[in-house]
């Protein structure tokens, strides 16, 4: 493809600009022969948006793109893209962004870590540099903690506490799979005391922590996780959240009495769970969140037990998140063990 470049029209120079745009154009304009592609675009975008031209075909959203590019010469008006004018100074405009076009975006035959360093030497990135800042992308971006290795410090506590509390919804599913056989018909004709059938399975699911857990750390420790508090440590804020997953146990199995079939009780966990580690700081510190939702995230209680196993792993324990987690379970145990047995109780 061959790009034709003209001088720019002193017409068609910027004006002085407010300063601080990403992107800036006043009066926008280009023709293909007697056909006027744009009419009077003007565009003011800030710093750090994303903004999306939207319209029908032939509404001039891909000529205004490609102006904004240095791909297309306008035929009026004048545009500035991170401080540069498009037609004065294509080549520092190219210096400061990058094009990804609807089709070509990436090579097939590469894979995304190739296609990383690939455009990153494209921008002029050394070796060492592209496959540097192609590990950090690989990363959800970079931005969540600087390098692959920091990330990884911080996002394994609360990985831990995800794959802990998602498998503490099995103690209500079992319960309602033993309703649905009749098993805990069985269970309740035997001279034992009611609610053992009901304990000995919570008990019985501090093994399915463990596993989880181990599977967690072993992972981590194998990409090469290494917490600052050592194994104490870990085994602290493993032993914290069992403490906190037994406590919330008994919140399912009240679930499992009241739903009538296991399916239900899945459903009904995964909606509660997922959206509290989601929208948490399991992932991502609070910090880099819209103000909304930091707000929730501050009184999330998955968030408060994530704090907190971070904080025993780290070496560094956080006394008053500590202690909110003890008490949140000590709470959890008060509310719902007695529900469960009330309703165990009243089964016919």
């Amino acid at each position: 493809m061959t790009i034709a470049r003209t001088e720019p029209d002193p017409a068609m120079r910027h004006e002085p600009s407010s300063g601080g745009l990403a992107i800036e154009a006043k009066r926008l304009e280009k023709r293909f022969g007697g056909r006027r592609a744009l009419s009077g675009i003007d565009l003011a975008v800030p710093p750090g948006t994303v903004y999306g031209l939207l319209g029908p075909n032939g509404a001039g959203k891909t000529t205004t793109v490609r102006i904004l590019a240095t791909l297309l010469a306008p035929d009026g008006g004048w545009a500035r893209v991170a401080g540069h004018d498009v037609a004065a100074e294509p080549r520092s405009v190219r210096r400061a962004i990058a094009l990804a076009g609807q089709s070509a975006t990436v090579d097939g035959d590469l894979t995304g870590r190739e296609n990383l360093v690939f455009l990153a030497r494209l921008a002029g990135l050394g070796r060492a540099a592209a496959k540097a800042r192609a590990a950090e992308l690989l990363v959800f971006g970079g931005a969540l903690a600087g390098s692959p290795h920091r990330y990884l410090m911080f996002i394994l506590p609360g990985t831990l506490v995800m794959a802990v509390l998602l498998v503490s919804m099995y103690a209500g599913i079992g319960l309602s799979t033993d309703r649905s056989q009749g098993t805990s018909e069985r269970f309740r004709s035997l001279p034992i005391w009611r609610l053992a059938p009901v304990t000995g399975a919570l008990l019985g699911d501090i093994a399915r922590y463990l596993l989880a857990a181990a599977l967690v750390a072993g992972l981590g420790v194998g990409m090469g996780f290494r917490p600052e508090g050592g194994a104490p440590g870990m085994l602290a804020g493993i032993g914290l959240l069992l403490v906190f997953a037994l406590a919330l146990s008994w919140a399912w199995t009240t679930l499992g009495l009241l739903l009538r079939t296991p399916q239900a009780v899945m459903s009904t966990g995964t909606a509660v769970l997922f959206p509290l580690t989601l929208a948490s700081n399991v992932f991502v510190a609070p910090r880099t969140m819209p103000g909304w939702l930091q707000a929730f995230v501050a009184v999330n209680p998955v968030s408060h037990l994530v704090t907190a196993e971070r904080s025993l792993v780290n070496g560094h324990p956080a006394l008053g998140q500590i202690a909110w987690v003890l008490l949140a379970s000590a709470a959890l145990a008060a509310v719902f063990a007695p529900v469960t047995a009330r309703l165990y109780d009243r089964q016919r």
